[in-house]
């Protein structure tokens, strides 16, 4: 078990603060939804953030990377049937999730960034494997959403 370096937490939390500003700013301007109301769940999402990397600190052999703690904790912080996400929940229901996205994508576009070189080393291999997650991401998703809709009797 590691121990607590304040420092560190006060930089990802300035850092996760700057990205909710942007995530505000891009649901204020995109979907004229409400800056300021959305504040607390935004600060929400950064505290449940902060927990993950904590717990992931102080536990390095714990079997999950960070970002699979949080979307686990953020399942379980949104089950109906607990208390507290009465609370939670529509708090953090006012962050919208495409303005969540941008900011992510383009952070994991930077991580990659510095893996070029182990990207060249894969060379062609590495198109055949985006083709198949491609394809296969895509027909999964039209097979939800064809079971979904015909589920409710759109189509």
């Amino acid at each position: 078990m590691r121990s607590f370096d304040l420092k560190k937490y006060l930089i990802y939390f300035l850092l996760m603060s700057m990205a909710g500003v942007i995530v505000l700013t891009g649901q204020a301007i995109g979907m004229k939804k409400q800056f300021v109301g959305a504040i607390p769940g935004m600060f929400l999402i950064i505290a449940l953030a902060l927990l993950c990397f904590a717990v992931k600190d102080m536990f390095p052999k714990f079997p999950l990377p960070a970002y699979a703690l949080s979307t686990i904790v953020g399942m379980i912080v949104s089950i109906q049937a607990l208390p507290f996400a009465k609370i939670i929940a529509p708090e953090i229901g006012t962050v919208e999730f495409m303005p969540l996205c941008t900011p992510l994508l383009a952070f994991a576009g930077i991580s990659v960034g510095d893996k070029i070189e182990q990207l060249k080393a894969m060379s062609w291999k590495i198109v055949i494997i985006a083709v198949v997650v491609f394809t296969t991401i895509f027909f999964a998703c039209a097979l939800i959403a064809q079971t979904v809709l015909t589920y409710q009797g759109v189509i």
